[in-house]
């Protein structure tokens, strides 16, 4: 039979092929059914291909042997930290109320355990949905712990103990990640994302641990509903990755919701006492919480799959490796999301996993595309960010480069009286007049930033955007209008910045 003539990075699909004739039970069998499993499943069997999917037992609080249908962000991720962001923000909007003519008791309640069912609710309406969306492709689900057990065998292990055998032409791992808990004493009477999100009681004192996405959004979550809240990090600023200016802004606006910020501090001890927890930090200082929340990094679910037994390659935090078209070392087997540890987002795994079926079963040699990802940080108000940051275009831009900004009191702040400034930036490469990244911080701004997106997939100009007609009154018409020249910083060097 005649091959294929491969372009030089064109993954070869026959490489390491069985042998011609060989019967399998399934084209593709994938282990995890969360976001981007589901896609791949779903895409692939549109393709043709019998596919197969194992996921383990439904419960909001996951462990090694508990997840769920629809995965982390449905179940104790996006989703339902989204529903508390929702929660929380009634908090601030209440108040600024007041000066908009709603006359309002001063004391007003939150309901806790009520906003908990609706959460609770909503998780399990989606977890049947993803469900349905498998059958109705024709995708055979399994309940049970997946392991690799050859390089085209899966064992699956159900809830009752047994084993289940399956083969697979291809194999794709897609298990994501869990969070994890530092090294300290007293560390099992914190707790993670996971737990934080089906709390019985609401904590009235809080201790977070931590300065990235689900920290500083956790601090937003529980300040807006009441809680008085201490955030610890070890850095001047949160968000560590992020521009910096950007960073200043979310501290700056966290501080001015009440959260009280503890930089360059680090957690050394927690202790269990009659009035709570008691956290003491590495500066001696002494805080009571009743909950304390650690937002410390996440780790690849790769510990349990057996991958030793064919050799899959990892690195040293368990990241399955992976290439361009997410083929591991074993030809046969495939990963896409988290447990790659490439770009932990939902979108991208879904993006990975539409690739994946591409290109294995639809015909095409398709690869991720990373650059111009937006994404965002849904503290109170938020910031959301596409492209590269000031200091990431300084050092890989050879030309100077030229940053746009606009601080403004939002028009709706004008009237409440909240002092809580928005503010937009551009970075733009002086010698092409492109876009190199457009950041904001303030309401509404990821609906903002996901058009602004667009444009840079596209390649735009600043003179681009100076000639788009604004919708007024708006925030977002700042980013067509912001003419004049903030600041022109010379390319090619190394920000210094230890923030």
């Amino acid at each position: 039979m005649a091959r294929k003539v491969l372009r030089d990075d064109e993954p070869d699909l026959n490489k390491g092929e069985v042998v011609e004739g060989t019967n399998f039970d399934f084209d593709l069998f994938i282990i995890g059914a969360g976001s981007g499993g589901v896609r791949a499943a779903r895409f692939s069997s549109n393709f043709g291909a019998k596919v197969g999917i194992c996921e383990l037992p439904f419960d909001p609080i996951s462990s090694e042997t508990i997840g769920g249908v629809g995965g982390t962000c449905v179940i104790r991720g996006c989703v339902p930290k989204k529903i508390l962001v929702y929660g929380a923000s009634y908090g601030g909007e209440l108040e600024d109320a007041r000066n908009y003519g709603w006359e309002l008791s001063d004391h007003i309640d939150f309901n806790w355990k009520k906003l908990l069912q609706k959460k609770t609710d909503e998780i399990n309406r989606l977890n049947g949905i993803y469900k349905r969306l498998l059958s109705n492709a024709g995708v055979k689900l399994f309940e049970g712990e997946g392991k690799i057990a050859g390089p085209n065998e899966v064992e699956v292990t159900q809830l009752d103990g047994t084993k289940l055998s399956y083969t697979a032409k291809h194999i794709l791992i897609a298990t994501g990640s869990r969070a994890q808990r530092p090294d300290i004493p007293g560390q099992e009477l914190g707790i993670t994302s996971d737990e934080a999100l089906s709390l019985e009681e609401f904590p009235k004192r809080t201790v977070i641990l931590g300065a990235g996405y689900i920290a500083v959004e956790f601090a937003s979550i529980w300040r807006g509903m009441g809680s008085d809240v201490n955030l610890v990090f070890r850095r001047e600023l949160p968000l560590r990755g992020f521009d910096d200016e950007m960073r200043a802004v979310v501290a700056r606006n966290l501080e001015g919701r009440g959260i009280n910020l503890h930089p360059r501090t680090n957690l050394k001890e927690l202790i269990k006492t009659d009035d709570g927890i008691k956290v003491i930090t590495d500066h001696g200082e002494e805080l009571i919480a009743d909950a304390v929340l650690f937002a410390t990094g996440r780790a690849p679910n790769s510990k349990r799959l057996n991958l030793e037994k064919v050799g899959v390659e990892v690195d040293k935090s368990g990241a399955i490796k992976v290439d361009e078209y997410s083929r591991t070392n074993i030809p046969s087997i495939w990963a896409v999301g988290d447990v790659t540890n490439r770009f932990n987002l939902t979108p991208v795994a879904l993006m990975e996993a539409s690739l994946f079926a591409k290109t294995v079963f639809g015909g095409e040699s398709l690869k991720p595309d990373y650059n111009d990802i937006p994404y965002a940080v849904f503290s109170i108000p938020p910031l959301s960010v596409v492209g590269l940051s000031e200091e990431d275009a300084i050092e890989k831009t050879n030309g100077d480069v030229l940053v746009f900004t606009s601080t403004f009191n939002p028009m709706k702040n004008t009237i409440s009286g909240r002092q809580e400034k928005t503010i937009m930036k551009l970075v733009v490469d002086a010698q092409t007049d492109k876009v190199l990244g457009a950041s904001m911080c303030g309401p509404d701004a990821p609906e903002i930033i996901q058009g602004i997106a667009i444009a840079l997939k596209c390649g735009a100009t600043k003179a681009q955007f100076d000639s788009t007609v604004g919708i007024h009154p708006s925030a977002a018409e700042e980013f067509v209008t912001m003419r004049t020249m903030t600041r022109r910083v010379t390319g090619g060097a190394k920000p210094k910045t230890s923030l």
